[in-house]
């Protein structure tokens, strides 16, 4: 009979030059808390209530004024927010957890109403996404078509992920996530759908791969790259992206490769097929997981079970859970104890205020 010490889920694992306590990882997660685009005390209560995960990675957060998408989502781009941050990561490491910053720019998943004065709405290509976009001021509205980013904005926007981590640094954090995946403005870049640029950033799948290895790159040089952490989701549908294109494993395992060279201390893979998209070919993820020679990261769908199962085939070393970390804060003693666990409120997934977000009880507080 086995036991929690004999479970790879629960054993220890050095990413980089942090030590985890486990290999369960808080997925990133947008919960639109964050009033004015700011961190604040009921985000770093939500974080410190979870950390207990061997690493947790925030919501995706923006690198300017530019990358700002949904309501309510926190920036890494102003002095202010690097305080607001420092809160949550201070707190956070006071109670022994481990903690990187997701950098998303949601590129033209965005709405003129849900960027501040002095932003706008870009991507690579003028080409709307559909369907509607939630807004406080006027609820859902179309996506707007978006402004294509010339040559010139296109460095200005690598350099903002480059200043958004060194904030991150400043902050507190162990290390940045850039989110390459979910339809957000590097897989704009990624995805043939989205991107049909005739320059340098477009066309060829090594073209299309330019940006997401240069803002990589870039990052890597300035922070450490034992910090620098991304997230792709090949076969992704989300935001309109093309599933099943032509070269997709070709693109993305080149991607994987030159990622690994560059010495990203992870690869993140989504696989959202449980929640409708198409799967990622478990066939695929071992090329992946071969290609890229750092720790890998699983995620899809995942229970204690499944993940225990894929980390002692060696299919990753690490294994991301979404929405069961929404509503059960001690996930990690929940699997150890096999007990049940509390189910989400999706009501209250993206609504400000604490219901729903920082009211789900510990196993503690049940008893």
């Amino acid at each position: 009979m086995s036991t929690d010490s004999d479970k790879k889920l629960f054993s220890t694992y050095a990413l980089g030059n942090i030590n985890l306590d486990n290999r369960v990882v808080m997925s990133p997660m947008t919960r639109s808390r964050a009033i004015d685009y700011l961190p604040n005390e009921l985000m770093a209560e939500y974080y410190t209530q979870r950390s207990g995960a061997g690493l947790i990675i925030t919501e995706g957060t923006a690198p300017s004024k530019n990358g700002l998408g949904y309501a309510r989502i926190p920036g890494a781009y102003s002095d202010a927010q690097v305080e607001g941050w420092k809160g949550v990561t201070e707190s956070v490491h006071a109670d022994g957890g481990k903690i990187f910053l997701q950098l998303m720019h949601c590129g033209r998943m965005s709405h003129p109403l849900n960027v501040p004065e002095g932003g706008k709405v870009v991507a690579p290509s003028a080409i709307a996404p559909e369907g509607k976009m939630y807004t406080d001021q006027e609820g859902e509205q179309p996506y707007p078509t978006p402004n294509a980013l010339t040559a010139e904005e296109i460095e200005q926007t690598v350099e903002e992920y480059v200043t958004a981590s060194k904030n991150a640094i400043a902050a507190g954090f162990d290390g940045v996530e850039i989110h390459g995946a979910n339809g957000y403005l590097i897989e704009q870049f990624l995805n043939p759908g989205s991107n049909v640029r005739t320059d340098d950033w477009g066309g060829s799948w090594q073209n299309r791969n330019r940006f997401a290895i240069e803002v990589t790159r870039r990052v890597i040089d300035a922070i450490g790259a034992e910090r620098v952490g991304i997230r792709i989701s090949p076969y992704g549908a989300f935001g309109s992206m093309d599933p099943g294109y032509d070269d997709v494993e070709t693109q993305y395992l080149a991607l994987a490769d030159e990622l690994s060279k560059l010495g990203a201390v992870y690869l993140h893979l989504v696989d959202h097929s449980s929640m409708g998209t198409p799967e990622v070919p478990r066939e695929f993820k071992k090329k992946l997981r071969e290609t890229f020679k750092n720790t890998f990261i699983i995620s899809g769908g995942y229970d204690a079970e499944r993940a225990e199962a894929d980390l002692q085939e060696g299919l990753g070393d690490l294994v991301a859970f979404g929405r069961p970390y929404i509503s059960n804060p001690d996930l990690v003693e929940r699997f150890k104890k096999g007990a049940e666990l509390n189910d989400p409120k999706p009501d209250y997934f993206y609504t400000p205020g604490a219901e729903g977000y920082t009211d789900y009880p510990t196993l503690e507080e049940e008893k």
